[in-house]
Order: structure tokens, then C-alpha cells, then sequence
């Protein structure tokens, strides 16, 4: 077995939320390309891939749903979104801030926040690692691009949004 047998090949999201933000949508799309093209994904456990990932939230939980290249199920993993209660929130602070910012003149305010959400998604990306390392092994990339794929999932409605955030 190679190395590249262990990435992902498909990366889905539940698309069942009918009301979508433009911004998280190109973000979405983008974390995707990024994704296949360089990604390290190792189900513990398993011989090895390619690997489908389908994401969902199920009763207030994070669930990856992870198949093989043919659909074939191989795992599902559920982990709770408690742990990630307050990245999420800064998150969409900071997300929030950088957005309005980029409507101003001046690129230091921007450059001060895009700082701030970058450090923001690091965190998030690292427990994400910390959270799948029993499960699932990936790399620093891999996590930050998974991050902002579970990121979209939950802001995919405004009003989802602050129902799961204040649920968590």
C-alpha cells in the first residue's frame, strides 16, 4: 500500500438546509478543491483507501460518515460538538468582523482579523485532530480544510446556525 491510498477521493456535506450564505458556499467550494487535491485521511483499522467522507449533523452531533472509493461503508464516527462550542461562536464572530471589514477602506483592520481568524482556525483544526486521533488519522491541512467544510455545515442557515451554536 502507498501513502496516497490513504486521502480522500469525494468529500460531501448534508445539503438539507434551504437557506444558504454566498460567502460560506465559496468557502465550501474551495475547502473541497483544496481537499482532494492534498489531503492525509487513515481510518485506524482499515487497509486502506481511497476514502468517500460524507458529513452530517445527527441529534446534535457531528457524524462522518467514511466509505470506501466503491461506496462500500467502512465507519461512522460521531463526535460531540460540545468541545467545540467556543471556536465555533469566535468563529463566526471573527468571520463576521473580516466580512464587514473587507466592505472598508483600509487592509491593517483586515489584516489584524484575518490574523485573529486564522489563529481561531488553527485551534479548531488542532482539536478536530485531537477529537479523530483515536479514529481517524489526518494532517494539519487536512484538519484546517475539514474544519471549515464542518464550519459551512453548521452556518449553511443563519438561523441553524445560532440554534446549533447555542445548543452545543
Amino acid at each position: 500500500m502507498t501513502g496516497a491510498e490513504y486521502r480522500l477521493c469525494d468529500v460531501a456535506l448534508d445539503c438539507s438546509f434551504r437557506t444558504r450564505d454566498a460567502r460560506v458556499e465559496r468557502e465550501q467550494a474551495l475547502a473541497i478543491i483544496d481537499l482532494l487535491e492534498s489531503n492525509t485521511f487513515t481510518p485506524h483499522g482499515h487497509d486502506g483507501g481511497p476514502y468517500r467522507l460524507k458529513i452530517k449533523t445527527a441529534d446534535g452531533r457531528l457524524a462522518l460518515h467514511i466509505a470506501d472509493d466503491n461506496g462500500g461503508h467502512v465507519v461512522s464516527h460521531y463526535l460531540s460538538l460540545t468541545p467545540f462550542r467556543r471556536l465555533f461562536k469566535d468563529y463566526t464572530r471573527v468571520c463576521e468582523s473580516y466580512y464587514d471589514a473587507m466592505c472598508r477602506p483600509g487592509p491593517e483592520r483586515l489584516q489584524a482579523i484575518d490574523m485573529g481568524r486564522r489563529g481561531i482556525h488553527n485551534e479548531a483544526a488542532e482539536l478536530l485532530r485531537e477529537r479523530l486521533s483515536t479514529k481517524v488519522s489526518i494532517d494539519k491541512d487536512t484538519a484546517r480544510r475539514l474544519f471549515t467544510l464542518i464550519y459551512a455545515l453548521l452556518a449553511r442557515n443563519a438561523d441553524h446556525r445560532i440554534r446549533q451554536v447555542d445548543q452545543l
